[in-house]
């Protein structure tokens, strides 16, 4: 990720989200609790179903790698951001830049697939909960979740290595808080025709398939609920669902806000707004999410304080 093969700009100058200096000091004191809630949250969601053994299935364990991919990615941004708020220019070499990129490609696009893994999951024990332990034996699991890591690994490095072959020659203000593919291919001095392309196919792909699969999935879970007669054991059935749709709607839809539109009908200000909700604000909302919503989760966090006090009690 050398600088020197091709660009003459060694480094950007991130614009941050807005240039009022009396929004500064609130934005930023924002998004630190963002980032606070979304790291405890997360952490405290991997760690929860790590301690509990009565969530080692594999709903759980893929729950616990979409925390790790939301903690991670959010990492990857918000930090950065942060330091935006606070300083004159906020500035990022061109190797830090090209590592963000890719690290962001690598985790949003992991994020794509584990939600439609999580779908099928979903439709594997609604639908065919006598095969289900067979269905989703831990090999499984492990096969899927190696998958969508390299789906994420294929996309990152297509997007970044083309993104290298851009020549940057002037202008170095990145118009946004990270280094994302649009705003960095607006400040191309070279054609960025084959980055179009591969933004595009990528980006169909990794939206089209998952979406495909989760609209499939749900498709046959409604179908199954439908056919229980039981309206305790509709709502049951239907429960273990509304989670994972909530997290699906909010993520797919400001990703796709941004990056299945061309770049010339949205203007970047309202493609920044549309980041901060799945960059930002999403990975802080699943942990609230799955453990608000969800009785198994609120059980096993019980049951950790009630151990934790008696312990202390016993101390004393």
């Amino acid at each position: 990720m050398a600088a020197g093969n091709h660009s003459t700009v060694t480094e950007f100058i991130l614009a941050g989200l807005t240039e009022k200096p009396e929004l500064q000091l609130p934005l930023f004191l924002f998004f630190l609790g963002v980032y606070v809630v979304t790291v405890v949250g997360n952490l405290g969601m991997i760690t929860l179903i790590g301690l509990s053994s009565h969530l080692h299935t594999p709903m759980y364990y893929f729950l616990s790698r979409l925390s790790f991919i939301d903690l991670c990615y959010s990492t990857v941004i918000t930090p950065k951001m942060l330091v935006n708020f606070v300083t004159e220019k906020n500035i990022i070499s061109y190797p830090e830049c090209m590592t963000q990129l890719y690290f962001f490609a690598f985790f949003v696009i992991s994020e794509c697939h584990i939600l439609a893994v999580m779908a099928y999951d979903r439709y594997v024990a609604i639908c065919k909960p006598l095969l289900y332990n067979v269905t989703m034996s831990y090999q499984v699991c492990s096969w899927l979740v190696v998958e969508v890591y390299m789906m994420g690994l294929i996309g990152a490095t297509a997007h970044t290595g083309c993104m290298l072959r851009v020549v940057f020659c002037k202008d170095k203000i990145v118009n946004h808080y990270f280094c994302d593919l649009f705003p960095l291919l607006e400040l191309s001095c070279s054609s960025t025709y084959i980055n179009e392309v591969v933004l595009l196919c990528f980006s169909i792909f990794n939206f089209l398939v998952p979406t495909l699969t989760i609209l499939g999935s749900y498709v046959s879970i409604i179908a199954s609920i439908l056919r229980i007669r039981s309206t305790e054991g509709r709502s049951k059935a239907f429960s273990t669902c509304t989670s994972h749709i909530l997290v699906v709607t909010i993520f797919y839809g400001s990703a796709a806000f941004v990056y299945l539109q061309p770049s010339n009908v949205i203007s970047m200000d309202q493609g920044k707004v549309s980041s901060v909700f799945y960059t930002i604000i999403v990975p802080m909302l699943n942990p609230l999410i799955y453990s608000l919503r969800n009785k198994d989760v609120k059980v096993a966090l019980n049951k950790i304080i009630e151990k934790r006090l008696s312990c202390i009690n016993e101390d004393f």
